[in-house]
């Protein structure tokens, strides 16, 4: 037993600090921008920074499918399998990528107009938009290497990719606004240069480790029951994943219309939620590779200690951050803002922040399994009958018990993912493994 927990820590540990590494590149456009003359050169960065957080969450299938893939590939020493799973998704990315370059006028266009923008800030938020969109193709490509790395378990080379484009992202960006005053259009410049540098090193990655595109047959690629099954992993994790935007979107939304002050702090309350799913991502992430791994390999037994290494230690993390946000909440919520009537709403709804990690980790860490298993259908499934429940319960108890209402039926849609998930989790071992399993390891 003790050989998986120190499996699960050695991934989860990198993917902890990889994953945090992501609000890094939107951090920097956002600090840059507020030092640019007049607030609507921030505005249109935050915009701009909605707009591609949207695109590229939408999208984020393509890591998900492509980590399950190569999780079940690797475990079965299946080489060639696993370097089609790869060449599929890759292309699918340059080719969802190429689309959006292709309508990237009607598509910005629209958006900001959804937004409700500014004249002003919609003005900088189109040059932000028009110079980044085309980092589509390499982020989406990223997606593809990082499930790529996550499937072979390659941990800290996913976390060494995740720093360098942070890294060349900070030292362009301060080169272009500082140096060269390009204002907007450098800190989107910077982003982009950030995001290719990070496809070509991830792609110089590929190729030390054996993947070229002279192993590649093109009629492997293009093989049909491959391209079915993978187009329809995609299909129900991207449905999946825009019933998730649309929770988030349905309570932003709710609590905006309480005004100013409860929008403002529930959006420092969601910031501590999601530093919390972004480490607990981490394990959900190891989860993911190392369930894939032992089904490919047929190891039951191994599929079992995976589920208890995993859950425990990704438990102990969350009940940590809970009672950091217990004792050091109001401070953290102080950093946020400098508005005390702000300051005294969030504390009040603190609670809910504090509870949050315990309940979610469950919904997050079955995410992970699920997606190791590739067992899409259910992953959709799950999440349509929780944002219901989410739906429901944040009108009732909204218009009953105010903001109190709405962060309670945001607990409870993580307790409903958790719930429908791990309802489903026996099918698992009943549908992917053979009466006849590898042995276990020691």
């Amino acid at each position: 037993m003790p050989y998986w927990y120190r499996r699960v820590f050695l991934l989860a540990i990198p993917l902890i600090l990889s994953n945090l590494t992501q609000p890094l590149l939107s951090t920097v456009d956002t600090v840059l921008s507020g030092h640019l003359p007049g607030p609507a050169a921030l505005g249109g960065v935050a915009v701009g920074g909605i707009f591609f957080n949207g695109i590229f969450w939408t999208f984020g299938f393509l890591r998900m499918a492509t980590t399950g893939l190569i999780a079940q590939s690797h475990g079965a020493g299946d080489e060639d399998q696993l370097l089609h799973h790869f060449g599929r998704a890759f292309l699918t990315a340059l080719a969802i990528g190429a689309l959006i370059l292709l309508l990237q006028g009607p598509i910005i266009s629209i958006a900001l107009s959804l937004l409700g923008a500014s004249p002003d800030v919609r003005q900088n938020a189109q040059i932000y938009c028009g110079i980044r969109i085309w980092s589509a193709p390499a982020s989406l490509a990223n997606y593809t290497i990082l499930g790529y790395l996550l499937g072979r378990q390659r941990a800290r080379m996913a976390l060494l990719l995740q720093a360098a484009i942070n890294v060349v992202n900070v030292a362009i960006a301060l080169l272009l606004v500082i140096e060269q005053h390009w204002g907007i259009a450098g800190i989107a410049a910077a982003t982009l240069t950030a995001e290719w540098t990070g496809c070509l090193l991830g792609l110089g990655v590929m190729l030390a480790s054996g993947v070229h595109p002279r192993h590649l047959r093109w009629n492997e690629i293009m093989h049909g029951p491959s391209l079915r099954h993978l187009f329809g992993l995609n299909r129900d994790i991207l449905l999946r994943t825009l019933s998730l935007v649309a929770a988030y979107t349905w309570f932003t939304r709710t609590g905006a219309r309480a005004g100013d002050a409860i929008l403002a702090a529930n959006a420092v309350l969601l910031n501590f939620h999601m530093i919390a799913a972004y480490a607990l991502d981490g394990f959900a992430n190891a989860t993911e590779a190392l369930v894939g791994a032992a089904i490919g390999a047929g190891r039951r037994a191994d599929y079992r200690a995976i589920l208890r290494a995993s859950s425990s230690s990704a438990f102990v993390v969350a009940v940590l951050i809970s009672l950091a946000y217990l004792v050091f909440g109001k401070q953290i919520i102080a950093i946020y803002t400098n508005q005390e009537s702000v300051r005294l709403l969030a504390a009040q709804f603190l609670p809910w922040a504090i509870i949050l990690p315990i309940v979610a980790v469950w919904s997050f860490l079955l995410d992970g399994v699920f997606v190791g298993a590739t067992r899409a259908p259910e992953l959709r499934d799950s999440m349509l009958i929780s944002f219901t429940g989410f739906l429901i319960l944040a009108i009732v108890l909204g218009s009953r018990f105010g903001n109190h209402g709405l962060w309670c039926a945001m607990l409870a849609f993580m307790a409903l993912r958790a719930i429908t998930l791990g309802l489903r989790l026996p099918q698992i071992e009943r549908k992917v493994f053979a009466t006849e399993e590898a042995p276990a390891r020691a």
